[in-house]
């Protein structure tokens, strides 16, 4: 297609605008959605768009400003707890395929140069597909998730090395010179190389300093203009600045962006530079995406489609087939071995740099390197699709799975609490504090070592299994807490601590409203919402901030809080009928309405005829406290009363 630049820009958003939501509505992803449009507008398409080789060099800057969110996200605390996974993970990952596509490549007739260059490059993985898949699913600061960035980090550092190697492994002599010039990075390669190592290091240096030191000022008097425009325009500067510093110095750009990133991730700037790059990086990344299936070379796949179609899937199973082998070996939970094996079992973008560079230096013929970058460009593909995949074969792994053995219990006074998150702690330390010894189970077993390097004696195992409550002294247990996250395990946990330990009074978390009727059903004492008390609290402190008296706005919550058990008490045998049910909310918010309007007159009125404020202070507290109290007792009732709400 000719044109200019409008021209290319307005193909490649109209690409993305109409197959992105098509793709996202099928349930393949964004990822996919966009291969699949620079296809359509591709050579092999509607040969809509121009140069795609072009667009993907800047496009790849995309996946330096992603780098550098992700470095946002990462405290150097955090970064360096990573250290064990990034260096054994990654390096092994990196390693371990090299050597299998090496050994492949040895038996389908390669020079052992050329099998060893492909090794190298092909175990890189592809850091924009796998984030952004992580990012959409929710699912990077799992433990999966963790895993598979580590590796991918250890993939952009050993970029560095590998480029430094590939020149070694020229075909003939005479790529000598071809390859000192595909390598030079301009006046540092004039340097001798204690001169290079010099400036790498003080590239580096100058990324952790600057970050420190001098940015943060810098931004602080930015932001002080209070023009949004030059703070973005800021922050687009120092990704770029970074980019040209590490690309002169002969280092990975998304590297420095990366570490830049890491080291502003404790400022007081971190959410809004997240804000204002945000929206560059998803539609640089978008763009990426669209260059690499536009550049795809569909004539070369046509040539020989089986063989093109067996070493995709030959370089996704052994990739796949890697990660398995080590998440095995590392005794990983079933679900997680399968999502870093899925997520990164594809070819890399730094694959398109490194078979370039091979090609320039001799290490490559054209021909192989151009079969190259279509099997990762087409494995790249792959990813989203068995994706789709992972959530059913996730669960079946877990039902099927075998968790390490469960830890050895002690246990500890009459309380045991399940699941021991940001719920069940609260409710641990307040124990604790008031002198009642727990015994406290978890599943996590990144939450566990974290809890206990704090002091806390968490054990592993699943509070749900009959023998390990009975190990944990439920049965002599005067309380039992469930405070797991997810709600059929809550399920579980109350069913079996109501059945075989009667003697227990059951405190249990509920999501919402309806866990909270199934969980009552299902025999709890008392269940608790987990987002209510926080969020009629919040409500309470917005009252008193717009004006309202510190005692009416307490008792205005009170009183909600009151009517609202004795609401949950009426609609609950009302569930199955959504009609009636509907009907019935809508008449005790109108009560609720009318309880608050009438106590708020009540007041006023008390204030107009002159009463002492300090005595109306008091009466207030006390009704409040015994109508509260009469509500406790209504909400351990069997339901059945007049339905009247009582006055206040």
């Amino acid at each position: 297609m000719e044109g200019g630049f409008l021209a290319q820009a307005f193909v490649y958003l109209a690409a993305a605008v109409l197959a992105v939501p098509v793709a996202q509505r099928l349930g393949l992803g964004s990822v996919l959605g966009y291969l699949l449009a620079g296809v359509a507008i591709g050579p092999f398409g509607l040969r809509l768009a121009g140069d795609a080789e072009a667009a993907l060099h800047v496009a790849e800057f995309g996946v330096v400003m992603m780098l550098f969110l992700v470095g946002l996200e990462l405290q150097p605390a955090r970064l360096w707890a990573l250290r064990g996974p990034v260096l054994g993970a990654g390096g092994l990952q990196v390693g371990l395929t090299a050597a299998a596509v090496a050994g492949i490549g040895l038996l389908l007739g390669f020079d052992w140069h050329m099998a060893v260059a492909a090794g190298l490059i092909l175990a890189m993985s592809s850091t924009a597909i796998a984030l952004q898949i992580l990012t959409e699913r929710g699912l990077l600061r799992t433990a999966g998730g963790e895993t598979a960035f580590a590796v991918l980090l250890f993939q952009d550092v050993a970029v560095i090395p590998i480029l430094t190697v590939l020149p070694l492994l020229a075909l003939a002599p005479a790529a000598g010179e071809a390859a000192a010039q595909a390598h030079a990075h301009g006046w540092i390669d004039t340097l001798p190389p204690w001169g290079q190592a010099l400036a790498v290091a003080g590239a580096v240096t100058g990324v952790v300093v600057g970050g420190r030191l001098l940015t943060r000022p810098a931004f602080r008097l930015i932001a002080g203009t209070q023009l949004r425009e030059i703070f973005t325009a800021s922050a687009l500067l120092l990704v770029v600045g970074i980019t040209l510093l590490m690309q002169a110095v002969g280092l990975s750009p998304a590297l420095g962006a990366f570490l830049a990133g890491v080291v502003l991730a404790d400022s007081e700037f971190r959410h809004e530079l997240e804000g204002d790059i945000e929206p560059f990086k998803g539609l640089l990344l978008g763009l990426f995406f669209l260059s690499v299936g536009a550049g795809i070379d569909f004539a070369q796949v046509a040539a020989a489609p089986l063989a093109v179609a067996g070493l995709v899937l030959l370089l996704v199973a052994v990739k796949a087939a890697v990660l398995v082998g080590m998440g095995l070996a590392a005794r990983r939970p079933r679900p997680e071995i399968l999502l870093t094996a899925m997520l990164l079992s594809q070819g890399g973008e730094f694959a398109f740099v490194l078979l370039a560079f091979a090609v320039q230096n001799g290490v490559l013929p054209q021909a192989e390197a151009g079969l190259m970058v279509s099997v990762v460009a087409l494995s790249m593909a792959t990813t989203p699709l068995l994706m789709l995949a992972y959530g059913r074969l996730a669960e079946r792994l877990s039902a099927h799975d075998l968790p390490p053995e469960p830890d050895a219990i002690e246990p500890q006074g009459s309380v045991v609490i399940a699941g021991f998150g940001r719920f069940g702690q609260i409710v641990g330390r307040l124990l604790l504090a008031h002198g009642h010894a727990v015994t406290v189970l978890d599943h996590d077993m990144e939450t566990i070592e974290s809890l206990r390097r704090f002091g806390f004696r968490v054990f592993y195992g699943d509070a749900s299994r009959l023998d390990l409550l009975q190990a944990a002294g439920a049965a002599e247990a005067a309380v039992i807490v469930v405070a797991t996250d997810a709600p059929e395990t809550t399920d579980r946990i109350v069913g079996t601590a109501r059945r075989h330990f009667p003697q227990a009074q059951v405190l249990a978390r509920a999501r919402d409203r309806s866990h909270a009727y199934a969980l009552t059903e299902a025999g709890a004492h008392l269940v608790v919402r987990e987002t209510f008390g926080s969020a009629l609290e919040t409500g309470v402190e917005a009252l008193r901030r717009l004006g309202l008296p510190a005692y009416e706005a307490e008792r205005a919550g009170r009183l909600f809080r009151r009517h609202d058990l004795r609401t949950m008490q009426r609609l609950a045998p009302m569930r199955g009928d959504d009609t009636r049910y509907s009907l019935a909310v809508r008449e005790a918010s109108a009560q609720l309405l009318r309880v608050l309007e009438r106590d708020r007159e009540r007041a006023r009125r008390a204030t107009d005829e002159g009463w002492d404020t300090a005595g109306l202070v008091a009466e207030a507290r006390q009704r409040a406290d015994r109508h509260e109290a009469v509500a406790s007792d209504a909400a351990g009732s069997a339901p059945g009363g007049d339905g009247r709400e009582p006055e206040p």
